[in-house]
């Protein structure tokens, strides 16, 4: 495919079809809280919180939400079914992992992500460009300050991680890759990404975009943005394209991506840019430093549209989840909850622990007294420890329900303080019990 040179034309309205999808503003935090002076100044400026409805064609989402990860199509280790009953509103799968395996035709031919996973609510996919860069670069899962006090190479623009081997090759037209399962090379352009997300079916999908990381100079931060710019034009038109090609398929929502790194002259030309353009929602993206998370938030929720919704990309901590939720993000994934269940951590209201310890192999308590989940209504502590100790796999599973619920709910009771009001009381006692010691 040849270099795009010009911008293309992008469809003013959209098909029709596009009013299958809608989001609603129910309340704002700043009306029902009324947060003083001082809260406001030490936030950096207005809160941006907000309660809302977003409509899909395979249903609707209370938000804000936290949007359950089943990265290959699966939320490792738990059923389907399970996540509908401990609360999840939606899952996200990736779309570079299920282009590589199974491959988008067979989701295509199933019906969709939904009716190929078994799931019966709304879903997300990712458009590929997360894994492409960071595994490329060999940072695999996280690419934040972390990596860039690790690399010999901080600063560079071209930083790959110790000992690994670039995968992933960039330029205007899109990204040639490495696949990590069998070395096989493969193309991702912006009408490539929009392709596979098409035929694997979910109801909201994402622009493809350069990942930029902290390591990353600012001058090509500058060229990087005017590319992801660039490349959300080109995805809107064939996302237009292939909605009205596709006859008779649910409505796909199409959110773009604001990148723009700590910089907030670019994270708001990036949501100003993109703002103006037929987007149905906005992902704020990029390696974020922890302490700049909910200024970078605010920056991007005052420039965007206020009638879209916005989602955050891979956040669980529950002093992250209070941040992002209070300066304007709607939704937001992670991987957390099920990744550290695998190495026996699990969340409480009192903080997270290990149920490796050898203080729980008499501990016929559940993993939390205030918890409703299935785990907790039918286990123990001390059984889900000797299944961990012994290496039986549904120890994992039934950690893995604990902490999505756990986290689904945070979310949801945070949802309610808002429209009843309590949400900084409510935000003030929940990390005063799960953070003790700061």
């Amino acid at each position: 495919m040849p270099a795009h040179t010009t911008e293309p034309h992008t469809t003013p309205g959209g098909p029709a079809s596009q009013a299958e999808f809608s989001f609603e503003v129910t309340t704002r935090l700043n009306e029902t809280c009324s947060p003083d002076e001082a809260a406001v100044a030490q936030n950096g400026g207005k809160f941006q919180g907000r309660t809302g409805v977003i409509t899909t064609p395979h249903g609707t989402i209370k938000t804000p939400a936290f949007i359950a990860v089943g990265t290959k199509a699966t939320v490792k280790s738990v059923l389907p079914e399970s996540m509908t009953e401990l609360g999840a509103q939606a899952l996200l799968s990736n779309a570079y992992h299920l282009y590589l395996q199974p491959g988008a035709d067979i989701l295509d031919a199933a019906g969709g992500l939904g009716s190929f996973m078994n799931w019966q609510g709304p879903t997300f996919t990712d458009s590929g460009g997360f894994q492409v860069m960071s595994l490329g670069s060999g940072f695999k899962k996280v690419i934040n300050m972390d990596a860039a006090a690790a690399s010999p190479q901080a600063g560079a623009d071209d930083s790959v991680a110790v000992g690994k081997e670039r995968l992933a090759h960039i330029d205007d037209d899109g990204v040639w890759f490495k696949s990590h399962l069998n070395g096989d090379m493969h193309r991702f352009t912006p009408e490539v990404s929009m392709q596979v997300q098409h035929k694997i079916g979910a109801d909201i999908m994402f622009a493809f975009d350069e990942l930029t990381t902290l390591l990353n100079s600012r001058g090509y931060q500058e060229m990087s943005l005017e590319r992801t710019r660039l490349w959300a034009l080109r995805c809107i038109e064939e996302h237009f394209r292939l909605t009205e090609e596709r006859v008779g398929k649910p409505y796909q929502a199409l959110f773009g991506v604001i990148q723009g790194a700590q910089y907030e002259d670019l994270r708001r030309k990036a949501s100003h840019d993109l703002g103006d353009m037929n987007f149905d929602g906005y992902g704020i993206g990029g390696a974020l430093e922890k302490e700049n998370l909910g200024t970078i938030v605010r920056w991007c929720s005052e420039e965007l549209p206020e009638n879209k919704p916005r989602h955050l990309l891979g956040i669980s901590e529950p002093d992250d989840i209070f941040t992002a939720i209070e300066n304007g993000a709607d939704t937001f994934d992670c991987v957390s909850p099920t990744r550290v269940a695998r190495t026996s951590a699990f969340y409480t209201p009192d903080g997270r622990f290990n149920l490796s310890g050898a203080k729980y192999k008499r501990d016929f308590t559940p993993l939390s007294e205030e918890c409703d989940c299935y785990t907790c209504q039918n286990y123990t502590r001390a059984y889900i420890h000797h299944l961990f100790k012994a290496k039986e796999m549904v120890s994992a599973t039934l950690i893995s329900i604990h902490n999505e619920r756990f986290v689904v709910k945070m979310v949801d009771d945070a949802r309610l303080a808002i429209e009843d009001g309590t949400f900084f009381e409510f935000k003030a006692e929940t990390l005063r019990r799960y953070y003790p010691n700061r």
